[in-house]
């Protein structure tokens, strides 16, 4: 029997696995992603909704999640994973640490493309009445739209890498399937077959983040 024959529905389901690991993580962390960084551009020094102390404990929560390592990551918040999902093994499990960490980067990435827009235009609203919230949701986020969308492109790309990181400890998906078949078994065939659908899943998401940034930076 060709060793495919039993491979094949194993990577099929692995692959269902990184797609509902990656939809569910960005849909929670695109949400918390932007309304932390939102927070961080309100609150910041000079601007709309100035409150240091809000700043501070978001910006250092930030500073001090973001550059751990995710592998690292992962098993640190273990007590929050089990906490969370009852188990530290399987897609559900994964799904905890990869949102926490998109979460912050997102929201970072928010907060820089929300600082680019012209202060300019901000002050023009003002000028003509326009309350600070509507400012926010109405002016700054809508002029921000076409990089934010890039930026979420990048935390696409980077959720399936950290997916497939979260295989290494049990977390399913194509990370898990690359290392069981792949590299335990010393298949090479089975690592570049996962490495080719990785890069075509990437790619995909990359093709329409560019084009609706594009889109949108035409009208």
């Amino acid at each position: 029997m060709n060793k495919w024959d039993t491979l094949t529905p194993v990577l099929l389901q692995s692959i269902g696995e990184t797609v509902y690991m990656v939809a569910v993580s960005l849909l929670i962390a695109g949400v918390a992603g932007l309304a932390i960084g939102a927070l961080l551009y309100a609150t910041r020094p000079g601007n709309l909704f100035e409150n240091r102390v809000v700043f501070f404990v978001a910006n250092l929560v930030i500073n001090v999640i973001r550059p751990i390592p995710f592998i690292i990551f992962l098993t640190a918040v273990a007590p929050v994973t089990r906490a969370v999902t009852g188990t530290t093994l399987g897609t559900d499990a994964a799904i905890v640490p990869i949102t926490i960490m998109a979460t912050v980067v997102i929201a970072r990435v928010v907060e820089q493309n929300l600082v680019a827009v012209d202060p300019g235009t901000v002050e023009a609203a003002r000028a003509v009445g326009a309350r600070r919230v509507g400012v926010l949701f109405g002016v700054v986020i809508p002029e921000a739209l076409a990089p934010l969308i890039l930026g979420y492109t990048f935390m696409f790309i980077a959720v399936v890498d950290m997916s497939a990181m979260a295989g290494y400890i049990g977390g399913g998906g194509l990370g898990n399937f690359a290392i069981i078949y792949g590299y335990q078994q010393f298949n090479a065939q089975a690592t570049w077959v996962t490495v080719a659908i990785i890069v075509v899943i990437v790619q995909a998401g990359q093709l329409l983040g560019n084009a609706l940034a594009h889109r949108i930076l035409r009208r």
